[in-house]
């Protein structure tokens, strides 16, 4: 079976993009990871969802995605559920400065499913470089963008997107629980994990309160080694750390180079992303 059959029913195969701007998002690296990944698996679990590059590329018709971020798993719920009620709230939103802070300033628990996910997606497609960042509050806290036109309803798109999700397990959970819960062999996992630190300004990735420590990132290590002794199909990223590297020296390792658009000097907009690779 060619892996193109595996993937997905052509038959009911529509290509969607990711619909938020997401930093550290893997658009650029996804030659490479398709090049990496199994030809055949049986379910697709993605438990570090954010923007869902790969996901979304590769459409399968079994899978399961999940994050510990609510406001994120609320969004893809309701484009998956209700996504023209979603449309007609982000037809209203307005790219102005002030109008911005005011949707930010919302407690999104006080507005219903469908609000909340206009306002998240509002928010990352208006704010400062697509940033989704909290405080240790747990508050959106990235500034208006200033963009002059951005595409804050892209209905195509979102159209797309819903029936991709609608084949989907979408859970808000800790990427430990899902695994252990829903892993079987024979399963592809792609783990994108927040990344180690390369240095001490670049912790732009806290899109939860909760922040992902060196103890998180050696749990996640174990996990992976789980996941290979119970016959699943693992691909891992990360930055290119020595931790990365001491962690997974048992695998096989690979570096690529990669841009980041966050830093305000071009020149500082270049990085090196790890590529881990677990196979059976």
């Amino acid at each position: 079976m060619s892996q193109q059959q595996k993937l997905f029913d052509e038959s009911n195969y529509v290509k969607a993009k990711p619909v938020l701007k997401w930093a550290g998002g893997k658009t650029q690296m996804l030659d490479i990871l398709k090049e990496n990944m199994p030809t055949k698996f049986n379910k697709y679990i993605e438990p570090f969802i954010g923007g869902g590059a790969l996901f979304f590329e590769l459409a399968p018709t079994n899978a399961i995605i999940a994050d510990s971020n609510p406001e994120l798993i609320n969004l893809y719920k309701i484009i998956a559920e209700n996504v023209d009620e979603l449309i007609e709230e982000l037809k209203e939103m307005k790219n102005e400065e002030g109008y911005f802070y005011l949707i930010r300033a919302i407690n999104p628990e006080t507005l219903t499913d469908v609000s909340r996910a206009a306002r998240t997606l509002y928010l990352n497609r208006t704010c400062f470089n697509g940033l989704y960042r909290v405080n240790k509050q747990g508050k959106f806290n990235v500034p208006f963008g200033k963009y002059k036109n951005p595409k804050i309803c892209d209905e195509e798109n979102l159209r797309s997107v819903s029936k991709v999700l609608k084949n989907t397990t979408i859970i808000h959970s800790d990427y430990k629980d899902v695994l252990r819960e829903y892993a079987e062999p024979g399963d592809f996992i792609f783990l994108d994990p927040p990344y180690i630190p390369i240095s001490q300004n670049s912790d732009f990735k806290r899109y939860t309160k909760e922040q992902f420590y060196e103890e998180d990132q050696r749990e996640l290590a174990e996990e992976v080694k789980r996941l290979k002794d119970i016959g699943c199909h693992v691909l891992l990223t990360n930055s290119n750390h020595p931790l990365v590297h001491e962690l997974y020296k048992e695998f096989e390792i690979s570096v690529h180079q990669t841009k980041r658009n966050i830093n305000s000097v071009a020149s500082k907009r270049k990085g090196e992303d790890v590529l881990v690779k677990v196979e059976q």
